[in-house]
């Protein structure tokens, strides 16, 4: 935290202004947007931060107005909660809203899966091969999350359906804090990468069901899996929290003989 952002917890304040003075104003709240969501997904921004206006346009060197609608986008995302006289904070990790989206993506990735397969050619094999790889070869998180969502978009871009890939979209965005949850669980890289890999090779060989049986296994098995990690994690914080607290010891008292 920095004076200079009264609390505003990102990296450091940035030096000069962070968008071009002529930026549109659509522009600007969609980059300070993006901003937001990068710190939140990397931690900086923990779960219940408040997201001050005037601290972020500060920070930003932009009006409050910008600021507005980033927050209101990220409100509609699920990524902030804005409270009556108390203002918008970063919303909390919910064990039931993870196992939901992946739920949800599970029977939209389905559908668009078993739409795109007939339209895949070399070409688009041969590039979500390339991603499935470059997935496979990422160690750094936040890039592998990129990763991960563009070997999934582009087995379903041949589907030809613009709304159900911003849908899906929405949701992988919404999901981006739970899937770095599961990067520090254990064996969860090599199991997704094998994940991958077979779900890859169904789609190459036009197997329909096939695909769309592992596609929703996986998506089950993290929604499930990240939902157990939250319950049991907050369980174990409200014990923690109802522990009593270690008394000091008491200073001696001494009486003169």
């Amino acid at each position: 935290m920095t004076d200079a952002t009264e609390g505003f917890p990102l990296d450091a304040p940035m030096s000069g202004s962070f968008l071009p003075a002529a930026a549109p104003r659509e522009s600007t709240s969609h980059m300070i947007a993006e901003a937001l969501r990068a710190a939140i997904v990397d931690g900086t921004l923990a779960p219940g931060a408040p997201l001050r206006q005037d601290a972020i346009a500060r920070h930003f060197s932009v009006s409050a107005i910008p600021v507005r609608e980033a927050l209101r986008q990220l409100e509609s995302e699920g990524w902030a909660r804005a409270a009556v006289h108390k203002g918008a904070s970063v919303a909390p990790l919910s064990a039931n809203e993870a196992r939901e989206i992946y739920e949800i993506r599970s029977a939209l990735e389905s559908l668009a899966l078993g739409l795109a397969i007939p339209h895949h050619t070399a070409t688009t094999l041969r590039e979500a091969a390339d991603l499935c790889r470059a997935a496979e070869r990422e160690e750094d998180p936040s890039r592998y999350v990129a990763r991960n969502a563009a070997f999934h978009m582009c087995l379903y871009a041949p589907a030809g359906r613009p709304q159900l890939k911003d849908m899906i979209e929405l949701l992988h965005r919404r999901g981006e804090r739970y899937l770095r949850l599961k990067f520090g669980l254990p064996s969860y890289k090599g199991e997704s990468d094998t994940e991958h890999a077979a779900l890859l090779d169904a789609v190459e060989r036009r197997d329909i069901a096939t695909a769309q049986s592992l596609v929703v296994a996986h998506l089950l098995g993290t929604g499930e899996l990240l939902h157990r990690f939250l319950t049991e994690r907050a369980r174990e914080e409200a014990a923690l929290a109802h522990q009593p607290k270690p008394r000091g010891r008491r200073p001696r008292v001494t009486t003169g003989s």
